[in-house]
Formats: structure tokens, sequence, C-alpha cells
């Protein structure tokens, strides 16, 4: 019988401990050592440990290459996000990486920064190292990253996003660029929420609603579109009390926002930004400003983000399910690299209006 030390004597002439000598050290075939490796939880726990004992005496190291060469494809999960500075992002990316890690599949994370020609450029580099898969944000991108994720056949999941019912909204996408037909996503729609928030606002009495925005990404516009459908809905929409800003979204930009709204004529009721930190921001602005909140005028964000259950007074906003979110796409992407169907290609999870002091 070949014991350990031979087998390290008798490897591949490159000099590397190969995956079948792992194998026949520890008594079990190459699938078994692969699985026992990733981490996969099927594999009997003593199996594994003495897969790993075989494998580090042998000072096996993976070649992740050659086991793409081999299958066609790596034990890895392409993420791609847009912003790592966002908690919103950063929920959904560790509970999409707990449920991979636990099937036996690494993750690769690409931060696109809300830039398209970005987003193409990882594109690109991800797919060469053959990924067994591809969660991705958004449904907005460019016709070249949509022929790449067609032409590549890995599976793609899409986060966040749901294909929008109306017209209207489906011809704000495509503005930008032609939204994809019949992809597999997890999310809710973002105009619903948008939508709900602002009549969320109306039962409450308030009659000119701003919608302050900043980023302006495609999710950002579907919730804008919902409020327009609410305030039209009640004859209440005015187009100044849209601001929109691209810059990038955060506290200070919402404190600057909320002292720009406050000074026009006639005064606003209420002011709905498109996320929580811009409307953390701006309660910290009227303390700063001695305005009462919500006697002189309402405040609600979106996302729930941390913190804002802890502002003065609390924040009501739309709570969005990240963490869900990331959990159930990465279960779609393991079905459709299993080769199964999803028995839900469009998941929606929904969304919650937490209503709080600041409104």
């Amino acid at each position: 019988m070949k014991t350990a030390s031979s087998l390290s004597r008798n490897h591949r002439s490159t000099g590397r401990v190969t995956l079948s000598d792992v194998a026949k050290a520890a008594g079990v075939s190459s699938s078994t050592v692969s699985r026992a490796l990733r981490g996969e939880r099927a594999v009997d726990p003593d199996l594994v440990a003495r897969v790993l004992s075989v494998s580090d005496k042998l000072g096996y190291v993976p070649d992740p290459a050659a086991r793409a060469l081999a299958s066609q494809r790596s034990n890895h999960v392409t993420i791609l996000i847009p912003l790592l500075s966002n908690t919103l992002f950063v929920d959904l990316l560790e509970a999409a990486q707990r449920t991979l890690r636990s099937a036996g599949f690494q993750t690769l994370m690409g931060v696109t920064h809300y830039n398209s020609s970005e987003e193409e450029q990882l594109m690109r580099e991800q797919l060469l190292h053959r990924p067994a898969g591809m969660l991705i944000t958004g449904l907005d991108h460019s016709a070249s990253t949509q022929k790449l994720m067609a032409r590549s056949n890995v599976p793609c999941v899409h986060l966040m996003d749901l294909p929008e019912n109306s017209e209207s909204n489906a011809a704000q996408i495509a503005s930008a660029n032609e939204p994809l037909l019949n992809p597999y996503c997890v999310g809710f729609r973002q105009t619903d929420a948008g939508e709900a928030m602002a009549h969320h606002l109306i039962a409450k009495g308030k009659k000119r609603i701003v919608f302050a925005a900043a980023q302006l990404d495609p999710r950002v516009m579907q919730r804008l579109n919902g409020w327009r459908k609410a305030l039209k809905s009640k004859q209440l929409y005015d187009p100044t009390l849209e601001w929109l800003n691209p810059a990038p979204s955060s506290l200070a930009l919402g404190g600057l926002m909320f002292e720009q709204i406050m000074k026009q004529s006639p005064a606003v009721d209420a002011i709905f930004f498109c996320n929580d930190d811009l409307a953390q921001g701006a309660l910290l602005a009227a303390m700063r400003l001695g305005i009462s909140v919500p006697q002189q005028v309402a405040i609600a964000g979106f996302n729930d983000l941390t913190g804002s259950d802890q502002m003065w007074p609390p924040l009501t906003t739309v709570r969005t399910p990240r963490a869900k979110v990331g959990e159930a796409a990465a279960h779609m992407l393991l079905q459709l690299i299993q080769g199964d169907e999803p028995s839900q290609p469009q998941l929606d999870l929904g969304f919650d209006i937490v209503a709080r002091q600041s409104t």
C-alpha cells in the first residue's frame, strides 16, 4: 500500500501534489476529496477530518485554474455590487456569501460604483475565471454586459430588482439601457415601495410632499415614479417638489438638501428621502436649525439602515429585506448551477413601511 510519504515523492513531474495524490492516500475518490475540501456539509465530518489531515501531510495546495479547466467551471461565484460603503449591500453580500460557502462555493466580489463601463470590465475579468454562477445587482445593464452574460452561459441571478409592471417604469429603465427579458431575480418592486411611502404621508394629512434623491440610479428613479403615481392619484403632484441630485448619497448631503428645501416657498410639510442616510442627515439638520419634526415638516427615508431607529425623532422608513434577498438569491443560483429550474424565477420578498415618530 502506498503511503503519504511515497505519494508525495511520486506526484506530478511539476513537483505539485495533486488531488489524486490526496485521494489515494486518504482511500477515497477524487470527487470526495474535492467536496470535503470545499466544505460541503453533506460530507461526513470524520471523512473531512481525514482528508484535511492527509492534505496537510502531503502539502497539497488546491489549483483553482486546473479545476476550472477540467470541469469547465470553477467553484467560485461572482458577486457584483455598486458600493461597499452602503450597509444595504454589506448585509446582502454577507447573507449571500454565507449561503454559498455552506454549499462549497467561494465568492469573488466586484464593486461597480454605479458605472456601466466599470461593470462591463469587471464582468469580462470575472468570466476569465469561469465562475460557476453570478449574482449581479439590478436589472439595468449595458447592451455589451448583457451580451457577455448571455454568451457565457453562466447562471445568473439579479439582486434587489424585479421587472416593473407599468410601461412608464419599463421606459424609465430602458431610457439608459435595454431591460433584460425574463431574468432570474430576487427583490421587490421599488416603484410599489415609493408609492406606499407617499400614500403613508398623504394619510398623515401631508399635501406638499417633496421627493429628495441622490445618486439617481435606476432603483431610485423607480421610487420616484412610485411617489409621482401616488401624488397624481390625489391631485397633489407638483414637479417643483422633486429635488434630484446626482451626487453620492450621504448624511452631509441630506442635511444640505434639507436646508435648501426648507427655504423654498410655499413651505413643504413632508420630505421623502430616497435613502436613510439622507434622511438621517436631514433630522440632524432640523435639530441644528430648531425645526420641529414632524410638527413643522415630516421626514421619511428608505431602507431602514442602521441607526434610523435611534435618531431623534426615530425615522419613518421603508424596510427592505436585504439579507433575505442575498440568501434567497444564493439559493436560487445554486439551483441553476445544479441544472434545476427555480419554482419562482422572479421572487418578490416585499417590503414594510416602518412608521416611527418622524412622520
